[in-house]
């Protein structure tokens, strides 16, 4: 749409100038007559006050109203439709996010907890994820890019695997009734956070006995989840920003729970 729209300006200035320049030159007209002239022939309003007397005048006249009454048509329906299209997508926008919360909310904080517990560096991550309201644009963008690639070892922690099985299970209805509904879609990291979370609980569901795996099969256990692990941090960062711009208060709560904090409580305190 906005590619569009700028070829309609660009046309649209190109023949506002042709005329302009034209009917300055061929009839003699000031500069106010030859933009007020150009522009209601262009809009199709013709008033009839001022007409071309030379006849390059008049060929120049039918050139803009040929070429300029649908690129002017064009040009407002462009700039109405920008305008339009740019308040669904802060509604869209605002449907998402509240979507997202409600992941977080549910599940998200509590999955991000667990899978704390088989990173082998989650000390850095506390240390670097002590979000505040204080924190602006460039602190989250700091921040996502020193993350990198999070790497995970089943190794001593391997008995928390059925629980994170389990827990995937008790919450299943819940990324059902998320990747079913078509607004997600239209987000695509947390679309691909939630096909590597089907993809994780159905690895997870294909083994007989988790605590005992060949170390090949641990290793590749342990990319799936660290795909899971490095997508929902992002995630996590991506809406918190998004509430640091928009909702102080929704912030304070996040702040307080945050997944990243052991000392994290809801409850307020002096």
């Amino acid at each position: 749409m906005q590619f569009r729209l700028k070829i309609y300006l660009t046309v649209f200035i190109i023949l506002l100038l042709a005329g302009i320049i034209g009917f300055m030159s061929f009839e003699d007209m000031s500069l106010t007559d030859a933009i007020y002239f150009t522009i209601v022939t262009m809009a199709t309003v013709g008033y009839g006050d001022i007409c071309p007397q030379t006849q390059i005048g008049k060929i120049l006249v039918l050139f803009i109203i040929i070429g300029g009454v649908g690129t002017f048509l064009g040009v407002i329906a462009g700039i109405t439709d920008f305008f339009v299209n740019r308040r669904e997508e802060v509604v869209r926008q605002e449907k998402i996010d509240m979507l997202t919360g409600l992941y977080f909310s549910e599940m998200g904080n509590s999955l991000l907890r667990q899978f704390a517990r088989f990173d082998p560096d989650v000390e850095t991550l506390y240390r670097n994820l002590k979000i505040s309201p204080e924190w602006e644009d460039k602190d989250f963008a700091r921040i996502g890019g020193m993350i990198g690639i999070r790497r995970i070892s089943l190794g001593s922690c391997r008995n928390d695997v059925p629980a994170l099985l389990k827990y995937l299970q008790d919450k299943a209805d819940l990324l059902l009734r998320l990747i079913e509904n078509p607004i997600i879609h239209e987000h695509e990291s947390f679309t691909d956070l939630l096909r590597a979370l089907f993809h994780l609980r159905d690895e997870l569901l294909s083994r007989d006995d988790l605590l005992e795996l060949p170390d090949s099969d641990r290793k590749h256990l342990e990319g799936d989840i660290a795909r899971v692990y490095n997508l929902l941090i992002l995630e996590w960062l991506r809406y918190v920003r998004y509430l640091k711009k928009n909702y102080g208060y929704l912030l304070s709560l996040a702040v307080r729970t945050n997944p990243f904090n052991p000392e994290a409580t809801a409850v307020v305190k002096d």
